[in-house]
């Protein structure tokens, strides 16, 4: 079954108005206690996958009887995070688009590894962005549009060791043909100064993160 956008929910920071994001027509799914945010919330989710360590013995049913499917992983036996586990049961459907939601958490272990999914999503050529209240997060490899969400700040970070060719237009402060290695924080905190900025990369991936306090 090939699906336009998969919407994935994990169990990081959420809250319900998030949910706006939700398109009637994406496959949904509840990554561990992802799932029970979307049940508690009145969204059924396709898919429920994960471990479920998160949550208890009610809330695990609660997610069993409504979610159209559910995927119970051993906690201990599993290599990969849950996120992971429902990035790649997404990736089998073939989507256009991956929208990763409550990604971002207290734990910068699990953060690091969902931004790094964004470069899996994009040799797979799969549009991918991270989404919450305080960032939205996507990756360039070429040139991008980067359109006015109501973020603050749009800051430009390399994902591979050395990106060469940025070009900015549309933005405070335009860099021309600039080249950013990881550690350098010389696109940090710039604006927008046009309804959509454009980013232009030669060589490497680069992190766009539009944030906000």
């Amino acid at each position: 079954m090939t699906v336009n956008r998969v919407h994935i929910f994990a169990g990081g920071r959420l809250n319900p108005g998030m949910l706006r994001e939700v398109r009637s027509d994406d496959w949904v799914i509840g990554a561990d206690r992802g799932a029970l945010f979307l049940v508690e919330h009145g969204i059924t989710p396709h898919l429920a996958v994960g471990d479920f360590d998160s949550v208890n013995e009610e809330e695990l049913d609660r997610i069993r009887r409504h979610s159209k499917e559910l995927v119970i992983c051993d906690p201990i036996d599993k290599d990969l995070t849950d996120t992971e586990l429902a990035f790649d049961l997404a990736v089998q459907r073939n989507p256009a688009e991956i929208v990763l939601t409550g990604v971002i958490g207290t734990r910068l272990d699990h953060s690091l590894a969902n931004i790094h999914m964004l470069l899996r999503a994009a040799e797979q050529g799969i549009t991918c962005s991270i989404w919450d209240e305080h960032n939205y997060i996507t990756l360039c490899g070429s040139v991008c549009q980067v359109e006015d969400r109501g973020y603050t700040y749009v800051s430009l970070l390399p994902l591979t060791p050395v990106v060469t060719g940025i070009t900015l237009k549309g933005f405070m402060y335009p860099l021309d043909d600039a080249t950013l290695r990881i550690g350098q924080s010389l696109a940090v905190s710039n604006q927008l100064a046009a309804p959509v900025g454009t980013v232009y990369v030669n060589e490497g991936w680069l992190l766009i993160i539009q944030s906000r306090d």
